[in-house]
């Protein structure tokens, strides 16, 4: 931080350097010391309401230390809150750690949870052609002279689509998360 323009600082961020400093603080950018004056402002602003909300209720006319400390020490006992004690968190983590972790799904790359918990499970959507109604049989002969090109005839699926042009396929869904048949 650059020291030039230090005497044209307010006493109060004077005071907010000076304990950056003591605290071995060095560098720092020139909005820390807006922050922290302003927590402060917020801190003291505070503290004043509620002594002199106490001061009333006490029926004094101004407020006096007592009622100051007593500001400070209910904003103590409300903001800050002692951590359990290192007993009681060990306790509560050999708890915690009976119970074991889900089983992942062993392979390459990232291990993941079971299939069942997760949510990137592709959606599928199928269409499949609706059976075609009983036809007499063709015979061999039959389909090397109906189609010209004999690779089709061999493919079922062409075939199969070529009969059912006129019905229209069914579509069948499988939301996410949800098991997949096999």
């Amino acid at each position: 931080m650059a020291e030039g323009g230090e005497e044209d600082l307010p006493r109060d961020a004077k005071t907010v350097k000076t304990l950056l400093k003591s605290m071995g603080v060095d560098e720092y950018e020139p909005r820390v010391v807006h922050q922290f004056l302003e927590l402060w402002y917020r801190y003291v602003v505070d503290v004043l309401t509620d002594a002199q909300v106490y001061s009333e209720h006490a029926g004094k006319a101004s407020i006096d230390s007592d009622d100051v400390k007593l500001a400070i020490q209910s904003k103590v006992n409300f903001s800050f809150s002692q951590p359990p004690p290192r007993e009681v968190l060990l306790e509560l983590a050999r708890n915690r750690n009976k119970i074991p972790l889900p089983k992942s799904i062993a392979g390459p790359g990232v291990p993941l949870p079971p299939e069942q918990d997760t949510l990137i499970n592709p959606n599928y959507q199928l269409a499949i052609a609706k059976k075609q109604i009983s036809q007499p049989e063709e015979t061999e002969e039959d389909e090397e002279s109906a189609d010209p090109n004999p690779a089709a005839g061999t493919n079922p699926s062409i075939s199969h689509e070529k009969a059912d042009a006129q019905g229209t396929p069914q579509r069948v869904s499988f939301p996410l998360g949800a098991k997949r048949p096999r």
